[in-house]
């Protein structure tokens, strides 16, 4: 079971993924376990406040995790907050010759990944995460993120 709350911004959801292919994404990254979510997404504006408040860097960033564990005993399977900028991932997208939805694919994937406790400080989790992301975004259809785009 998977209880997912999308986010849109006011602005509206022309050339945004939709709730379905934003469910597919994060049922994939979390598997079978029950899991409760936010994605949000939002505004340079908002995700440079965002980033600065959480992580002392003052820009727009693509994706930003809040993990949240609630005791095991609770029984609330909510595991966090992810919040992504539409303008940043549009802009990589297009810089780095990606799809736009392979990137909000992954940029989704890789978020998720962070609120189940992984991440990439150093080169060991760092292998590991990406190695998860390219799996996970495999099994999705999509190729991998960390290579090269051939022209």
């Amino acid at each position: 079971m998977l209880d997912l709350d999308i986010q849109y911004p006011d602005t509206g959801t022309e050339g945004l993924p939709s709730p379905a292919e934003f469910t597919r994404w994060v049922r994939e990254a979390v598997g079978p376990v029950p899991t409760a979510l936010t994605l949000r997404l939002t505004d340079a504006g908002e995700m440079a406040e965002l980033n600065q408040q959480y992580r002392g860097k003052a820009y727009a960033t693509n994706v930003l995790s809040f993990p949240l564990e609630f005791p095991p005993d609770t029984g609330i399977p909510y595991i966090g907050d992810i919040v992504i900028c539409p303008e940043v991932v549009a802009r990589e997208a297009a810089e780095q010759g990606k799809p736009l939805d392979a990137h909000y694919a992954h940029l989704t994937v890789h978020g998720v990944l962070h609120l189940l406790g992984y991440d990439h400080e150093n080169e060991t989790d760092a292998e590991e995460m990406e190695t998860l992301e390219t799996q996970i975004l495999a099994k999705l259809g999509y190729p991998d993120p960390y290579q090269p785009i051939e022209e």
